[in-house]
């Protein structure tokens, strides 16, 4: 098994979280990390083996389920046990979830059959070929079907992780948990920006672009254009545009636009303001636009966001 994945659901679904304090309307999670055989102990990449302590009953019994990988997506054998598993937890009314690999278990269970679905990069094509009733989009960071989801690899199941504390807890919780995982609580494009991406050496003037990262996020109501950025970086905009770009695989500008959207969350969440007053407050020019770059990140209407976790809001 990869540990980094299971990591990742652990440290997000695992950990006490007092800082939260009142923010919870809900109880905190509780985990189980279950096996086939559970006592026995599980080979992990980098040499190294653990021990789960619950069973497959377990996981039937859950009410989100998580599979952080396979043991080989190319060999493409999945536990008759596990998929039976799957399938009882799901017609139960559970909410099943994979990362990178896990996909193919999710496939082999009949899941995401007619159903979008993403997993790495280079399981994309052979997913397809394996599952082809599966509609699998290569090129997104992850899928949210309602009670079926998929992440791509690896670091993806972060950004799948914290999407399902946004969904369960609101925005600024999840934005308390990315903040201890040191992490962006949402990052905006796909995966395509990570393959074959070259390594470059930081070079000392790259300071200046997350210095100007953190003045954009403290004026995020302010107009901001690349030359603004760039000023405040204390480089010109041709290589400003050149170094932010290298250095985070998007825009500076769509990296604003995200920004903007992640600091919404909190404010749509709140009774309080309309969404014109939302948009001006986050730096939108207009309620229109605010809307439209809110349905291309988040894939629904500030609207509909609103009242799906809106605190108090009818």
């Amino acid at each position: 098994m990869a540990p980094f994945e299971l990591g990742v659901v652990v440290e997000v679904f695992g950990l006490a979280r007092p800082e939260l304090g009142g923010l919870l309307a809900a109880p905190w999670y509780g985990l189980k990390v279950c096996a086939d055989r559970p006592g026995a102990a599980l080979d992990a990449v980098g040499g190294f083996a653990l021990t789960a302590r619950h069973g497959l009953d377990d996981l039937a019994a859950a009410d989100t389920v998580v599979i952080p990988g396979v043991r080989n997506a190319f060999s493409g054998e999945v536990s008759p046990g596990l998929v039976e598993a799957l399938r009882t937890a799901h017609e139960r009314g559970a909410r099943i979830v994979s990362i990178c690999s896990g996909a193919f278990a999710l496939a082999a269970a009949g899941l995401l059959d007619d159903k979008e679905a993403t997993t790495h990069w280079r399981y994309a094509e052979l997913l397809q070929q394996r599952h082809p009733r599966v509609r699998v989009n290569p090129d997104v960071l992850y899928v949210d079907n309602g009670d079926v989801l998929t992440s791509a690899g690896s670091a993806a199941g972060i950004d799948l992780c914290l999407h399902l504390v946004r969904r369960d807890h609101g925005a600024k919780v999840a934005n308390s948990v990315a903040r201890r995982f040191v992490v962006a609580p949402h990052r905006d494009g796909g995966q395509a920006q990570f393959i074959e991406a070259a390594v470059r050496p930081v070079e000392e003037d790259e300071d200046g672009i997350a210095r100007s990262m953190q003045w954009a996020l403290d004026h995020l109501s302010d107009p901001l254009t690349v030359s603004v950025l760039a000023r405040a970086a204390r480089m010109s905009d041709r290589s400003y545009l050149r170094h932010f770009t290298a250095r985070n695989g998007t825009s500076p500008m769509r990296w604003v636009v995200t920004q903007r959207i992640a600091a919404s969350l909190a404010l749509l969440e709140a009774p309080e303001g309309s969404v014109e007053e939302i948009a001006a407050a986050v730096g939108f020019e207009s309620a229109a636009t605010f809307r439209h770059h809110f349905g291309r990140v988040m894939r629904t209407s500030p609207t509909a966001y609103r009242r799906s976790f809106g605190r108090g809001v009818a």
